[in-house]
């Protein structure tokens, strides 16, 4: 039997009172590419961030090639022949290329020889993986799918045998995620080993040759793609059956209570994000906007719940001008209006990670019944409704009194959506719902939008996700440069229709 080349033995590690990995057993066979999936808090992301170095397991051992290597730092992953496309790239924006490929290793270099050699060597890799990037490109000026080919050929180049891609997809078109698998199936047919670490049960039937599955930090499954489909790998993942599939009515749409006309929205460097953008939401009716991240969406939705100031044109509540360029009602107003907002960026707006759960779970609503009386906080009532939420949502570990900094991405997600979906708005802007949240939650998430929805609630999602999009929208937008480019009804458009829109492509 040909020995892996990568093998995981009995790996241990815990933070705190919370074992993230219980006694991983794991065998990645060479040439190939490994599907691990698993829940939110399922120890994916630690585990592998022990193989690439950035933490040490409590106990076991981790082999290459059949020999046992001692990880301290990613340098020594490095060195073992092991690199790493993060989820968040490691990229310098106002280097080059080159520069963000020797960023960690320059003394090795000096002007001359040694770099013209370096930036032949790179242009053959580019060649030979068909890569096709600009070595004295600026990180800024590079779409995130070519990004992204820099981080792969910044582990082709440091001679990584083995690639962990961490949620390659999540900001990319249809097209540039075809491109991205080009480069994978390239990658394995010249021998490397690929593990992939995703939650689209689509990407691993399409790309894996094996895949493993991890629950509660312990691997539970593992089998050939070939021998399995996606609803057996979300039982496995969730430990029930899951609906893949979303029942959804037709949407039964009133008036219109939401609109956006001619908006012009600036940055916080005073560039034009959003340009002349005009929406209008029906209430009962749930409006997606689809875009590759840096489109403007995130301009876009920070002006409609108050948090940024609009440069020309005007937004209406129910008729009501709430916000134009010498006007502007803060996020608290809007909430007493029945607007809620799950921003983007879920650390930076939409959590104080020092701070408890339970804290995290009534921001915005604390000053309210039932959380609050005479400006006094109920802990006891604030404690219990935090226990249920967090059964509600499956949020784990379910701990209200642990720091925030403490739940992993996607459970942290489900504090801030719980926190605004239970408060049952009228108009709800949301972006990114689902980012980093595993396939169970997913399912409820997905359903609690369309029950909001059927209830009369006016809905806007922005999601790079397109199945999301389809699947939720009854109405489609779409944004590139800060314009919307297109607007479907939700039955006959396809994913590759969007997706050309997506890229400017009319």
């Amino acid at each position: 039997m040909v020995s892996p080349i990568l093998e995981l033995k009995n790996i241990n590690k815990s933070f705190g009172h919370v074992q993230a990995n219980k006694n991983i057993n794991l065998k990645i066979t060479q040439g190939t590419i490994h599907g691990i999936i698993g829940e939110n808090g399922a120890g994916k992301s630690t585990l592998m961030s022990i193989v690439y170095g950035l933490y040490q397991a409590d106990s076991g051992t981790i082999s290459v090639s059949g020999k046992e290597i001692k990880l301290k730092s990613p340098r020594d992953s490095i060195e073992s022949g092991i690199g790493m496309v993060h989820q968040h790239f490691m990229l310098v924006e106002n280097f080059t290329v080159i520069e963000n490929i020797v960023l960690g290793f320059e003394g090795e270099f000096v002007f001359g020889e040694k770099l013209k050699k370096a930036k032949q060597d790179l242009k053959n890799l580019c060649d030979t993986y068909k890569l096709n990037i600009d070595l004295d490109s600026v990180i800024s000026d590079l779409s995130v799918g070519f990004r992204q080919r820099v981080e792969i050929l910044k582990s082709l180049y440091r001679g990584a045998e083995i690639f962990i891609l961490d949620e390659p997809t999540g900001v990319l078109t249809p097209q540039e995620v075809d491109e991205l698998f080009k480069i994978l199936r390239s990658l394995k047919e010249e021998g490397k080993t690929i593990v992939l670490i995703t939650h689209k049960l689509n990407e691993i039937m399409d790309l894996t040759s094996e895949v493993s599955v991890m629950r509660q930090g312990e691997v539970v499954g593992h089998t050939k793609t070939t021998d399995t489909n996606k609803e057996k790998l979300a039982e496995m993942m969730v430990g029930r059956s899951v609906l893949l599939r979303l029942n959804k009515a037709e949407a039964k749409l009133g008036d219109v209570v939401f609109k956006v006309e001619n908006l012009t929205v600036k940055d916080d460097l005073g560039v034009t994000r959003v340009k002349n953008v005009n929406l209008e939401i029906r209430s009962g009716e749930i409006l997606g906007l689809a875009g590759v991240t840096g489109n403007g969406q995130t301009e876009l939705l920070e002006a409609l719940s108050g948090i940024r100031k609009v440069e020309s044109g005007t937004i209406y509540l129910n008729d009501e001008k709430i916000s134009d360029k010498d006007n502007l009602l803060d996020p608290r107003e809007l909430k007493e209006k029945g607007l809620a907002h799950v921003p983007e960026d879920r650390q930076r707006m939409g959590l104080v990670t020092d701070f408890k759960a339970y804290e995290n779970l009534i921001f915005g609503y604390h000053d309210q019944e039932p959380y609050s009386k005479s400006s006094i906080l109920k802990d006891n009532d604030i404690l219990s409704y935090s226990k249920k939420v967090m059964e509600e949502y499956d949020v784990r570990p379910r701990s209200p009194q642990l720091i925030t900094s403490n739940f992993s991405g996607g459970n942290q997600q489900k504090i801030i959506l719980s926190r605004e979906l239970n408060e049952n708005p009228k108009i709800l802007l949301v972006g990114q719902p689902t980012r980093g949240v595993d396939i169970g939650a997913i399912e409820f998430i997905h359903q609690r939008l369309i029950d909001m929805r059927d209830k009369g609630a006016a809905i806007l999602l922005v999601s790079v996700e397109l199945d999301e999009v389809l699947s939720l929208s009854d109405r489609i937008l779409v944004m590139f440069d800060g314009n919307i480019v297109g607007e479907r009804i939700n039955k006959d458009v396809t994913d590759r229709e969007l997706g050309l829109l997506m890229a400017g492509v009319a």
